[in-house]
């Protein structure tokens, strides 16, 4: 095995009172795809600012390579001082050369030209992925990535990510994203630090056996401890339980409402019935809404038809500036359209998440935010006391006097759903409601919207969590065009054309050269080879995959390293040639299987 080219052994630093965590070792090999979960608030931004140098820790010692570079790619860099996004790119040390930034701008489609003041999420997030990249490091830190970039950016990233020749750890709420790049796992649990050389598509089941182990090793502690290890752990592993039954019940009311839907593309709902007309909630009719540009007049929204039933969950996908936030300004009554009606039930009362976050001012407590002060919070009619209320947000109950500026940004973001969500409404907003949310509390968010009994809509470009959410997804190509399709992000991507990639202006088409070749004129059939592929390449991606889970199985066994290191060794050697293959063999059958749907058709 590779020495590491990035080591921290020992470290421990003491945050506030008392130790955020201390002898954690962290080694970094080449080629290392390590993915870093934990709760919000467990340090996992903090460990990365120590890997990259940029904190003075008060254990530890950090070793790397000479020569080899670090770059951390922040969250919420400080742009301050700078008048365009271009300058605060070249700025500073180990800042990359103009040509370099701009040649990955290029690719991600950021304009870094930007003045920094008027600059959105999306195009700050791109100019700093440009800058990171483009100073060629050794090993990446980064933390979020996915943040505010939209489908076509996500998936950029992912390839380019793919194909890089060094080492990167990366925190991300985005499942899809650590579930197709990730081979090892770093868990940040109650200060202490594990390593599994899994990825992360088998990291949940690694946790439960990490929990179960815990549980038998209390038994020998006091009923206390017992007692605080089953709030935190139970409620973990059987709110995941529990959402493998909503997920049944998901594709339950999918498979309804496709029902529901007409042809492929009609956006109406085809239903007429008097009990189907008393449940909905907005009925949008031919809708058409335009903007003015510099370039002219932009239709947004054109001819889009939609009936939205009490108890719909719809997502809302697209790239950005593609028109997800004035489809959500339309169907909510905040703005009208140009042509067409958007009626809304009488009874109709909103939420819109995304609006209150101004609420979460510094210097107010927990308290403040929670129960205007008091010890009381009242859930939909209910009364709950304040830190009961909080251990089902997975908050300690201790926090209840905490200023809103000690808690991460994803804790702020969970006590605000956790306030929102105890108003009486019947319709929900949610606007990239993903963002800074730890892997668990995306579990109980998902728990939460299940049992909503009113209508969500959610924009996000959360893959994951769109497909464990949604009943229906609005998808939007910046053409005015709105897809109706019944399910979540997966079921969107089948009925559709390929995605724009991130680097065409406007949401361009992809180029003729990324296609697959057309089949040749005048071929009727498959040829003998494609025919074969098509046939045999199912059971053989099945038969790796298989492959890949035995052998991960295998590297969870965590003395495995020290008994047998040359097991260890083949173990994982065999894990990345089945992992090549098995893309290969994926690349393979999705080109002949868009050649047979070609001549199909």
């Amino acid at each position: 095995m590779a020495a590491p080219i990035l080591s921290y052994e020992g470290l421990g630093l003491v945050q506030g009172e008392g130790w955020l965590f201390r002898q954690i070792d962290v080694h970094v090999r080449p080629r290392d795809r390590l993915a870093l979960i934990g709760r919000n608030g467990a340090g996992k931004t903090t460990l990365l600012k120590c890997l990259a140098g940029l904190i003075d820790t008060d254990e530890g010692r950090r070793t790397i390579v000479p020569g080899s570079r670090v770059v951390l790619l922040e969250q919420d860099p400080d742009m301050a001082g700078h008048e365009t996004l271009l300058d605060w790119v070249l700025a500073g040390e180990g800042a990359p050369a103009e040509h370099e930034a701009a040649a990955i701008a290029g690719q991600l489609g950021a304009n870094l030209s930007r003045p920094v003041a008027t600059a959105s999420g999306g195009e700050r997030r791109r100019a700093a992925i440009a800058r990171a990249l483009a100073q060629d490091p050794d090993v990446l830190l980064l933390d979020e990535p996915t943040n505010h970039l939209d489908l076509a950016a996500i998936e950029w990233l992912e390839d380019w990510l793919g194909r890089f020749a060094g080492a990167f750890i990366a925190i991300s709420h985005d499942r899809t994203f650590l579930a197709r790049l990730t081979k090892s796992c770093l868990w940040l649990d109650r200060g202490s630090l594990r390593r599994a050389e899994i990825g992360f598509g088998g990291f949940d089941a690694w946790t439960e056996r990490v929990y179960a182990e815990d549980e038998r090793a209390a038994e020998k502690l006091d009923a206390k401890l017992k007692l605080e290890l089953h709030w935190l752990q139970r409620g973990v592993t059987a709110r995941r339980r529990r959402n493998q039954g909503r997920l049944a019940k998901l594709g339950e009311m999918r498979a309804q409402r496709a029902a529901m839907l007409g042809a492929a593309g009609t956006a109406k709902l085809g239903l007429a019935r008097d009990e189907v007309r008393t449940k909905t909630v907005i009925d949008a009719e031919h809708v058409t809404k335009s903007f003015v540009t510099s370039k002219g007049e932009r239709t947004i929204i054109r001819d889009f038809s939609l009936r939205v039933q009490r108890g719909d969950r719809i997502g809302v996908v697209g790239p950005n500036g593609a028109g997800k936030t004035t489809l959500l300004r339309l169907l909510t009554g905040e703005i009208q359209p140009d042509a067409g009606t958007v009626t809304l039930a009488k009874t109709l009362s909103g939420i819109v998440i995304d609006q209150q976050r101004k609420l979460m001012e510094p210097g107010k407590s927990v308290r403040d935010i929670l129960a205007d002060g008091g010890d009381w919070v009242t859930v939909r009619g209910v009364k709950k006391h304040i830190k009961g209320y909080l251990k089902e947000y997975l908050f300690d109950p201790s926090l209840t006097e905490a200023p809103i500026g000690s808690l991460s940004g994803g804790e702020r973001s969970r006590l605000l759903l956790a306030r929102e969500f105890a108003r009486e409404a019947n319709l929900l907003v949610l606007d990239e409601p993903t963002n800074d949310l730890d892997l668990e509390t995306l579990d109980l968010l998902q728990e939460v919207i299940a049992d909503y009994e009113g209508t969500v809509l959610i924009v996000s470009h959360d893959r994951d969590f769109l497909d464990r959410t949604v009943t229906i997804t609005l998808g939007l190509d910046g053409s005015g065009r709105v897809d109706v399709v019944a399910g979540g992000y997966e079921d969107w991507v089948k009925r559709k054309a390929p995605l724009p990639r991130a680097g065409g202006v406007g949401g361009g088409p992809v180029k003729a050269s990324d296609r697959p070749s057309p089949p040749a004129s005048g071929r009727g059939k498959l040829t003998y080879k494609d025919q074969r592929d098509l046939d045999r390449l199912p059971a053989e991606i099945e038969r790796l995959e298989a492959a890949i889970a035995a052998d991960e199985a295998a590297l969870h066994d965590p003395d495995l390293y020290a008994r047998d290191p040359a097991r260890f060794a083949a173990l994982t050697a065999a894990i990345d040639r089945h992992r090549a293959e098995k893309d290969a063999a994926e690349q393979r059958w999705l080109e002949v299987a868009e050649i047979a749907e070609a001549l199909g058709g």
